[in-house]
């Protein structure tokens, strides 16, 4: 069963752009509707974690606002920190649904049980995992995942009823 979700930020929470103001200030866009279903995964009592290789304080004021309490910024080597968290969590890889959408994500992506990249991931991360989404990273690729993994789950009437 899937009870640990994993989010790469850029073109996957995002649509991959960045955006410098004139004092160096990062700016990315989120899509709401990502972040709805972000929090509905966490009512249901299940934990994720944003694991991405850039740094920057726009993320970790989203995964503030989502209630992601795992959040590595800077990370190098995906699938060695994914294996410390899930110690740390008593899970195993069989139990991680996770999202990426480039090279950095390919190692982690492998190992798990299951793996997703948005419709404009690389090609080479599309030709590994075991689903391609139908939406761009940014445009709601994290919603298509979550509502996949609720459905394989058969968590659809609970994760409707969490917003009644």
């Amino acid at each position: 069963m899937i009870k640990f979700l994993v989010f790469d930020v850029d073109g996957c929470l995002t649509d991959g752009s960045i955006i410098y103001g004139n004092n160096q200030d990062e700016y990315k866009t989120f899509n709401v509707k990502d972040g709805l279903a972000i929090v509905s995964w966490h009512k249901l009592g299940f934990k994720s974690a944003i694991i991405t290789g850039r740094s920057s304080k726009v993320v970790e004021k989203r995964a503030d606002e989502l209630g992601i309490t795992h959040v590595y910024q800077g990370v190098k080597d995906k699938k060695t920190l994914l294996k410390k968290i899930l110690k740390e969590e008593n899970l195993t890889l069989e139990n991680v649904g996770a999202i990426g959408d480039d090279l950095n994500d390919f190692e982690m992506l492998k190992n798990i049980g299951w793996s997703f990249t948005p419709n404009n991931g690389i090609n080479l991360i599309k030709m590994h995992v075991k689903t391609v989404l139908t939406t761009d990273g940014g445009k709601g690729a994290v919603r298509e995942m979550i509502d996949l993994v609720v459905k394989k789950e058969g968590l659809e009437k609970e994760f409707l009823k969490l917003w009644q």
